[in-house]
């Protein structure tokens, strides 16, 4: 099983093949946690909850994530958002 934060998950998704199917990208990565601010979640029930059929690019696929991630996952685990 790996680990990885939001701020990494390129090293992750990088190593798919694009263009590449909704169902091929959540199966190769099924063995990922997405470590986030409001816990965590595995990376391939995070890409099968994307309206999408095929991600054409990583960047394509991290906006995709974003769309699915609740608002409060989204900073950084363990980290303050400081004072304003």
């Amino acid at each position: 099983m790996r680990e990885i934060t939001l701020s990494h998950i390129n090293h992750v998704l990088d190593d798919l093949e694009y263009p590449v199917t909704n169902e091929r990208a959540a199966a190769d990565l099924e063995d990922v946690t997405l470590l986030l601010a409001d816990g965590q979640r595995n990376l391939s029930a995070l890409i099968e909850q994307s309206e999408s059929d095929r991600f054409e690019s990583t960047d394509d696929l991290v906006t995709e994530l974003h769309n699915v991630l609740p608002r409060e996952a989204v900073g950084e685990p363990y980290q303050s958002e400081g004072e304003g």
